[in-house]
């Protein structure tokens, strides 16, 4: 069926054989590495009445089709269908669902949710040093209500953005807590708090902090140090044991470098160290330490065993 045909790139090509379990019945091209295959595009684009393209992501090999394939005999460009058109949402992650209606198929029988089992959104693990952090920092916080900002990050801490904590306002990639705190300030948000872990700090904060003490900024820059990457399983983070130096090291003052412990017997003296460095007009690192509850089992399982 030449009416229309397909190029397909990673995970886009599975969707397409789901909801193609026999086999797809139009020209199909999977394409799995580059450079790409211009000659086959334009081979199927000879064949084919239009081009479907189902691709993750930003609509890149769909925009530059639209500079390759032209037929000089015919005098036309060949009609391209994807992201762009609107055939697939411009926006989001592709499903199976919505490249089968990209494909004009009918839709899957669909089934209404359970009325058994209960939803269960992810949250901080039960004794998570964490939490307690965000329950200090919201009481610290609630003076400088409505004005205070809150830019978080990449990792496990970023389920403080879940009830009950509903800590900050902000997560957009690793490193950007920092840099988007620092914008904040310059634009004369006050108070302006990062809040990043520290193996994403060692990984794309550094940077960030460096531009804070050059602008001479009054931010607030909290890492959330459970001495782990607590998030992808527990590898050890780059940065363990040596925050302090790196913060120093980058220009920091050392004065306005403070460590605390979170837990609950320690609430009042978070918070203290939390307004003291916040009312600060300069930057200032609060480096909150207390090892993931994760490894911390872990560790202690082992240990009893040797």
């Amino acid at each position: 069926n030449h009416r229309m045909g397909i190029i397909a790139c990673g995970i886009a090509w599975n969707y397409l054989m789901e909801n193609f379990p026999d086999g797809c019945p139009y020209p199909a091209l999977k394409v799995t590495r580059y450079p790409f295959p211009k000659a086959l595009a334009r081979e199927m684009a000879a064949s084919c009445d239009a081009i479907l393209v189902l691709e993750e992501g930003q609509p890149l090999i769909e925009e530059r089709l639209r500079g390759i394939l032209y037929d000089p005999e015919d005098r036309r460009w060949t009609k391209i269908l994807g992201r762009l058109d609107g055939t697939l949402p411009r926006t989001g992650e592709l499903t199976p669902d919505c490249v089968r209606e990209a494909l004009g198929l009918p839709p899957v029988e669909a089934y209404s949710k359970s009325k058994v089992a209960v939803p269960r959104p992810p949250a901080l693990c039960q004794g998570c040093g964490h939490r307690d952090f965000y329950t200090a920092l919201n009481v610290a916080l609630k003076e400088y209500a409505p004005t205070a900002r809150v830019f978080s990050d990449i990792g496990c801490y970023t389920l403080g953005y879940m009830p009950p904590f509903n800590s900050f306002q902000t997560c957009v990639e690793m490193g950007a807590s920092v840099t988007m705190a620092l914008g904040a300030a310059n634009s004369g948000v006050w108070p302006a708090v990062a809040v990043i872990g520290d193996s994403t700090f060692t990984h794309s904060g550094m940077t960030g902090l460096l531009d804070c003490v050059n602008a001479g900024a009054s931010v607030t820059v909290c890492i959330s140090d459970n001495l782990t990457t607590g998030m992808t399983g527990g590898q050890d983070s780059a940065g363990t044991g040596r925050l302090e130096e790196i913060c120093k090291g980058l220009g920091v003052e050392p004065e306005h470098i403070r460590t605390i412990i979170p837990l609950p017997k320690n609430y009042p003296g978070m918070e203290k160290v939390i307004h003291e460095e916040i009312n600060y007009s300069g930057v200032s690192v609060i480096i909150c330490r207390r090892e993931c509850i994760q490894t911390a089992k872990r560790h202690a399982a082992a240990n009893k065993k040797a």
